[in-house]
């Protein structure tokens, strides 16, 4: 029997991502874009080299506090939403909340108040089957802000969506990254999307093939580094 083989899916990837940034990965289909992704939110472990998110060595951590970390700081938007479809929009954006010590009535304001930022206090009692596709990326949105990340990590959140829902979810992630300064590293095949990104990082076989920043944004400016690989 052959021997497996091994594949190098990064290679001697130099990245600093600044707080404050919005960054966006993109590149064409097996470049290791989402590999990137997850091994900035501790989903996958590099092979060699480190990565340093909030000063936290996220590559050498323990599962049990690597889990607690990315609970704290990290927010994660979805291409294909992953709601509960048996929940409300107000009890899926709740959820993460279950695994704090917040009571009852302190989880119903934060998640209120996260459907509000999103634009769905009228829609807090539907569930998924009952909202528009925008409408249930929103959802996963406020879920993703409701235990207040420094990071949101956004893998292709506007490949299952129509051109203006679409446009809808880049003006949200646009805003959340001015008004509320959230570093947000997006992940997309959409041009559209990538074009939003102060930042535009290509990713080619695992090589990062071109870093352009548009420098008329103070805050998306390298600065320290929120995450280095």
């Amino acid at each position: 029997m052959a021997e497996p083989e091994n594949v190098t899916v990064l290679n001697e990837i130099d990245l600093t991502v600044g707080p404050g940034q919005t960054v966006s990965f993109t590149g064409p289909s097996g470049s290791g874009k989402t590999t990137l992704l997850n091994l900035i939110a501790g989903i996958d472990r590099p092979t060699s080299g480190t990565v340093t998110v909030l000063g936290a060595d996220v590559s050498s951590m323990a599962e049990d506090d690597l889990a607690a970390w990315r609970n704290r700081h990290l927010g994660f938007v979805f291409q294909q939403f992953n709601l509960i479809p048996v929940l409300t929009a107000f009890e899926n954006v709740e959820l993460p909340l279950l695994l704090t010590r917040l009571n009852a009535a302190q989880r119903r304001r934060n998640a209120t108040i996260a459907l509000k930022l999103v634009g769905l206090e009228g829609r807090m009692s539907h569930k998924p089957g009952e909202l528009s596709g925008g409408q249930q990326q929103r959802v996963a949105i406020a879920r993703a802000l409701i235990t207040d990340p420094t990071l949101i990590s956004a893998d292709e959140p506007t490949g299952d969506l129509d051109r203006d829902s679409a446009g809808e979810i880049l003006d949200l992630l646009g805003r959340l990254n001015g008004e509320f300064g959230k570093t947000i590293i997006l992940v997309t095949h959409d041009p559209e999307a990538a074009s939003r990104a102060p930042r535009l990082i290509r990713l080619i076989k695992g090589n990062l093939m071109t870093d352009e920043r548009n420098n008329k944004s103070a805050s998306n400016s390298p600065g320290d580094g929120l995450v280095s690989t």
